[in-house]
């Protein structure tokens, strides 16, 4: 059983920069495609970034691409994600999550189905 434990948030203002870590256990880390989703107040988990096995795909939503940047350890069992330039509407609880194979389609790696191993969520809240 694989267990995800992120950490890493917190409160910034506008502008600020935070990096959320996700600690893995229980499993082959270097096996799984990994991904980093959001949940704010009141809508439904979005996809934010993934990362293949390897760390040498990476896939971003658009709103995020220049701004937040996901990468991996695969000898510490570690995966990251470097939040620069944050804003008011990055607020969110941020999740970390893994896919059981190790080949996920391109399309799939934003789909909230294709990871089974979930972590208990970090809050990231941005200020004015």
């Amino acid at each position: 059983q694989v267990q995800l434990v992120e950490s890493g948030g917190g409160l910034v203002h506008t502008g600020g920069s935070l990096k959320l870590s996700c600690a893995a256990s229980g499993g082959i880390f270097s096996n799984y495609p990994m991904g980093w989703f959001r949940q704010a107040p009141g809508k439904e988990r979005e996809f934010v970034a993934a990362i293949s096995w390897s760390g040498g795909n990476t896939y971003y939503l658009d709103s995020v691409k220049g701004r937040f940047t996901i990468s991996r350890d695969n000898a510490k069992n570690t995966l990251y994600l470097q939040m620069n330039s944050l804003e008011p509407e990055d607020t969110a609880v941020y999740y970390c999550a893994a896919a059981p194979s190790s080949f996920v389609g391109i399309a799939r790696y934003r789909m909230t189905e294709t990871y089974v191993y979930w972590g208990q969520g970090t809050r990231v809240t941005v200020s004015l």
